[in-house]
């Protein structure tokens, strides 16, 4: 048992490892966080830090004897790009700290820059700063997160974002011919994954997990099946020649992809709050040549999953499945 740090626990993915860390009851865990958002007494330890502050973080890490930590900032910026440098900077000075999981849990970064999203070349700092340390670090790669299609009724502490499959609104905007591979990753499953990382002797870059792989054109004629359908149409759907209710479904041609432009989706519209239109485009539309370029389809070979076999991870199904009665 050793202790385990946390770098933004409080929620979204951090959250989901912290609470898979706690019910494992494998090892100890404090929550690194920029402001104080719990009550008195948690039952997980939460420690306000000041990242900027490399000094007061690398005492936080060796009074807490902190073994491990694991960074789950959301590195969107040259602000946050430089709390996670500033993170691995107190790490490597912590005469406690040994390892480091630096933040990405996603797909890989494109060897070709054009593809590459602004905030990439943040994270992809981070991992430069590693490599000049003696810390054992490693990254996680496990495609896209699934949850996002089963929102609202999926438990997931990740927050509703909107990418090829719009259930809610019954359409699709499908990068490429829709047949190529996608792996996608239930976050509940990360978490179980990153727990069995840490008791593994020695770390590989980068760690790779899932949860299922399938296609778009799959998720789609799923999502049309179980939208608005009834719990007893599903227990006969093998019995029914129809089923379900039909999408508006786009392709978007890596030709259309490359020039930065998507098919719009109505649930878009709620994004506009908190990111502009051109960047929502320059993000999706890469994130969709990922996909068509197969980027978003880990391999097998050399997987977590392989070196976990016990570890039963959720299918695609079972997360679109839970529109069966909306």
């Amino acid at each position: 048992m050793v202790t385990v740090a946390v770098a933004g626990g409080t929620g979204h993915v951090g959250k989901t490892i912290v609470e898979e860390l706690r019910n494992s009851h494998k090892h100890k865990v404090i929550v690194l966080s920029r402001t104080s958002t719990r009550p008195d007494n948690p039952v997980i330890p939460e420690i306000v830090v000041d990242y900027g502050n490399v000094e007061q973080v690398t005492r936080v890490l060796d009074t807490n004897n902190v073994h491990t930590v694991i960074s789950t900032i959301a590195v969107l910026n040259a602000a946050t790009g430089q709390s996670e440098l500033d993170l691995v900077a107190a790490a490597a000075k912590s005469s406690a700290t040994k390892r480091f999981i630096a933040s990405n849990w996603g797909g890989v970064f494109p060897a070709d820059e054009s593809l590459r999203i602004p905030f990439q070349h943040f994270r992809m700092a981070t991992l430069r700063a590693l490599e000049e340390t003696d810390l054992e670090w490693t990254q996680f790669q496990n495609g896209y997160f699934v949850d996002y299609y089963g929102m609202p009724y999926v438990e997931s502490n990740l927050k509703p974002l909107t990418f090829v499959l719009d259930v809610a609104n019954k359409a699709a905007s499908i990068p490429g011919t829709g047949n190529e591979t996608m792996t996608l990753t239930y976050s509940k499953d990360l978490a179980k994954f990153v727990v069995a990382a840490l008791d593994l002797q020695k770390w590989t870059y980068p760690m790779i997990c899932y949860s299922d792989k399938t296609t778009w054109n799959k998720a789609v004629s799923l999502a049309e099946e179980y939208r608005g359908m009834h719990a007893a149409e599903v227990q006969i759907m093998s019995e029914l020649t129809t089923a379900g209710t039909k999408f508006q479904v786009a392709y978007d041609s890596i030709e259309r992809l490359r020039s930065g432009e998507i098919t719009e989706l109505p649930a878009h519209a709620s994004a506009y709050s908190f990111i502009s239109r051109p960047a929502l485009y320059d993000i999706q539309s890469k994130f969709g040549l990922y996909v068509a370029y197969g980027l978003f389809d880990v391999p097998e070979e050399g997987s977590l999953n392989r070196l976990f076999p016990e570890i039963k991870t959720t299918k695609v199904e079972e997360i679109i499945g839970m529109w069966k009665d909306k």
